[in-house]
């Protein structure tokens, strides 16, 4: 295939279906790990083209969604300080902290930009030397090497009065924590393509000997996603557990060296809480004794914020799989895109905002 448009070519899909139909014996519980994956099955209807047997639970592979609270709550009292500029993606700035969002410190006179790419934050330093300028960094390893290479190009420059906050986490982590979790109904994981793309796949056949569950490696669109489904779905019929890439077009077993190396030299691996699921050991990048410099939470002395979830928002149970987000009572009702209980209901990737977006109608609560 050469256009993009031919990955959504119905006929192929309906031959895809078809497979998937024939292969299928028994139910089947597939989680793909990735937030762009969800919206790509919820927008196209993939879910429910697939049979009956096959249920797909949808994980917590949104980057927004899973940032901590807590990293949040530091974020707005960092950029509420007169001395600095707070630059981020645009997709943080309506994710709630415990009382406000980054809109609100912005409408309340903060210095909030949205940025394309955290080098735009280094050349806001850059040409205001008398302000401090913080880039919030978040992000599953897709993202971390350009964080990376922007913290390693203020260093060389010399450009001081750059810091970076992180919250970066890694997948192969949060997937070891779901199949440990006692609620547990994973058999099977679709892996996300641009993260394999970054780091290879070495990390996960040691998941898949050791949980007993295939991986496949899939991409975005809805035909890479159902030949994800078909391959996944030939190896739980015939007792397999195995790695197979399913997306090579991006995917190398050894992914990206001169990212790896990047990463390698400005980030090391700590203990990192997600979003409403909690520690997971060594799931996590922080910078490293190198760079520490260049840490926001140390160099504002934010690192004793600690903070305390919704007591309404069931995100962090739509981020295990463990309910769909129609389920949640507040679902569209008192949380929707506007006024968000969840970073799950704000994000471009978030499973609340795919449900609410594209079947809103369907949902209807008692």
């Amino acid at each position: 295939m050469k256009y993009l448009d031919e990955f959504s070519d119905p006929e192929l899909a309906g031959k895809l279906l078809d497979q998937i139909r024939a292969a299928t014996s028994r139910r089947w519980s597939i989680m793909e790990v990735c937030g762009g994956q969800t919206h790509s099955i919820i927008r196209h209807g993939v879910d429910q083209l697939l049979p009956d047997e096959i249920e797909m639970i949808h994980g917590p592979g949104c980057p927004v969604c899973v940032t901590p609270l807590e990293i949040i709550d530091k974020a707005l009292e960092i950029a509420s300080r007169p001395d600095v500029v707070f630059c981020s993606f645009g997709d943080m700035l309506r994710v709630p902290g415990s009382g406000k969002d980054l809109f609100r410190i912005k409408s309340e006179g903060g210095d909030v930009r949205v940025v394309y790419s955290p080098l735009d934050a280094l050349t806001i330093a850059k040409d205001n030397p008398d302000k401090q300028v913080v880039f919030f960094g978040i992000g599953f390893e897709t993202t971390a090497p350009a964080n990376a290479m922007t913290v390693y190009q203020a260093k060389r420059l010399g450009i001081k009065n750059f810091s970076l906050l992180v919250s970066h986490v890694l997948v192969p982590p949060a997937i070891a924590a779901i199949m440990e979790s006692p609620t547990c109904r994973v058999q099977a994981f679709l892996a996300a393509g641009h993260v394999c793309s970054v780091m290879g796949t070495e990390e996960y056949p040691p998941l898949c000997d050791k949980y007993g569950i295939p991986i496949v490696v899939t991409g975005f669109e809805p035909l890479d996603i159902l030949e994800g489904i078909r391959r996944t779905v030939l190896q739980l019929e015939s007792g397999r557990h195995e790695l197979e890439n399913a997306y090579p077009r991006a995917v190398r077993a050894d992914g990206n060296a001169a990212a790896k190396a990047m990463l390698c030299d400005v980030f090391e691996v700590t203990d990192r809480s997600w979003r409403g699921i909690g520690m997971i050991p060594s799931s996590g990048w922080r910078l490293s004794a190198e760079y520490r410099d260049y840490d926001a939470e140390h160099r504002f002395a934010v690192t004793d914020i600690h903070t305390a979830e919704s007591a309404v928002c069931r995100s962090g149970e739509v981020l295990q799989g463990l309910i769909k987000p129609h389920e949640c009572s507040a679902f569209g009702t008192l949380c929707t895109p506007r006024n968000p209980l969840g970073a799950t209901m704000v994000s471009s990737e978030g499973a609340c905002a795919a449900y609410y977006l594209y079947r809103r109608l369907e949902v209807t609560h008692a």
